[in-house]
């Protein structure tokens, strides 16, 4: 028996960041190595992406939410197939969950599931092998692209960080959902972090001044109090000055709108505002905003059926900034090559849960480098203590990483591993910088 076959699979239900069950799988090797790996969970979910498997149940305190489902699926249907594979074999783990569930929405397991076993599996080889997570992910690439990827070194992610969350992240206190700020122009991803967290309490700092009241959103960003969507943009500006930064030279503005949520009766309903714009409106107010703020990204910027929308505002700014796809792409290759055959938006947010497996994450990737996108490697608003995507943005080469906010243990915890893979490789590694955004303004 070699030491990488699977001995054992175990699924449990822990909580997370929202205080909302969540599964836990547990796999261990022959060789007694031990990987766990825990499933997200979005607010703000795309159509199109993998379902989540819940009870569904009357339960009036879990809502519904609660996975002995998926637990038991893991014990059924998973365990059995997956105890004597080799667990350092990654497309074959992943393609046995898929065989098991071959629905392209993960309808039978659900992708909490299946996503919580692939990454288990990944942790518990990169343990038996004594090796890092991103390096045993990195060697289950195809040859020719992991030697294409990492001939000039391992390349540390450019991080975007929410300063203020609104949207389904924050009870809808403002419309658009996420204002973060990204620093390509910093050295390395120490100064990096080091200029976030002078914005993150500069504006705490802005807020008070402004005796507006406010909170913690889900994401560990400021749970803001404004009247205009306008006031937000204007108080991350004056955080940053506060900070003693540069806005659109060493701190650049980035966004969630998260449109999707904000589409109803046939227009895009901003409630702070009281107003209806037509797709068009949008693509003016945006066009507005990026003439007067440093915005170097724009996610899901129209709703996520909203194709001529996401084209029109693609030929309007991509050459600007990123527009970015999240429900509108949900990590499929196959709608990220459609996308790019109709010039729909030029880059792709990668979130692991939306597909399900770690390889159909992987394979979005290589297809939006296929045709020309830049990519994001995205935690969710329910989160959990596991850092594994810093990992998954290393070993596969991702330029960019968001994982929420710069403040609570289930944010921090995946900075900070960054910060520590920086420290760890040295030399070996580079910072992607502002090369990590290859369209920004002039």
């Amino acid at each position: 028996m070699q030491q990488t076959t699977i001995t054992e699979l175990r699924a449990r239900r822990i909580w997370d960041s929202r205080g909302r069950p969540t599964i836990e799988a547990q796999v261990q090797l022959a060789d007694g190595s031990l990987g766990l790996g825990q499933a997200p969970a979005g607010a703000s979910t795309g159509r199109h992406e993998a379902l989540e498997l819940r009870d569904g149940d009357d339960d009036p305190f879990l809502g519904g939410l609660d996975v002995q489902t998926a637990i038991r699926q893991c014990d059924a249907l998973i365990r059995p197939m997956l105890i004597g594979q080799q667990a350092d074999q990654q497309s074959q783990i992943d393609q046995c969950l898929i065989d098991i569930d071959p629905h392209p929405n993960k309808a039978k397991l659900g992708a909490n599931t299946t996503l919580a076993v692939s990454l288990a599996c990944a942790k518990a080889a990169a343990q038996s092998k004594a090796i890092a997570l991103y390096e045993h992910l990195a060697a289950q690439l195809p040859a020719a692209q992991s030697e294409q990827a990492f001939k000039a070194g391992w390349r540390l992610p450019l991080p975007q960080i929410q300063i203020f969350g609104g949207g389904a992240h924050a009870a809808k206190r403002i419309d658009v959902q996420d204002l973060m700020v990204t620093c390509p122009a910093a050295s390395t991803v120490g100064e990096a972090l080091a200029w976030t967290a002078r914005v993150y309490r500069a504006a705490g700092e802005v807020m008070r001044k402004r005796r507006a009241s406010y909170g913690v959103a889900d994401e560990g960003g400021w749970w803001p109090d404004f009247k205009r969507n306008e006031d937000a943009l204007d108080c991350l500006m004056e955080s940053i000055e506060l900070a003693g930064l540069k806005p659109g030279e060493e701190v650049w503005f980035a966004l969630d709108i998260a449109a999707s949520q904000l589409f109803s009766k046939g227009a895009y309903q901003l409630a702070l505002e009281q107003r209806a714009l037509s797709a068009q409106d949008m693509i003016a107010m945006f066009t507005g905003w990026h003439a007067r703020y440093p915005i170097a990204s724009i996610e899901d910027p129209l709703a996520e059926d909203d194709s001529e929308g996401f084209i029109a505002i693609t030929k309007a700014l991509g050459h600007k900034l990123q527009i970015v796809g999240d429900d509108f792409l949900v990590t499929s290759a196959q709608r990220i090559r459609e996308a790019a055959r109709q010039g729909a938006a030029n880059a792709v947010l990668l979130k692991p849960n939306q597909r399900g497996t770690l390889s159909e994450t992987c394979q979005a990737w290589q297809i939006a480098q296929d045709v020309g996108y830049q990519g994001i490697v995205s935690a969710r608003s329910g989160e959990t203590e596991d850092h594994s995507i810093v990992h998954l943005a290393i070993a596969w080469g991702v330029p960019q990483l968001k994982v929420g906010s710069f403040s609570r243990g289930e944010r921090m915890v995946k900075w900070n591993e960054l910060l520590r893979l920086e420290d760890q490789l040295g030399d070996r590694a580079f910072f992607a910088g502002a090369a990590a955004l290859q369209r920004i303004r002039s």
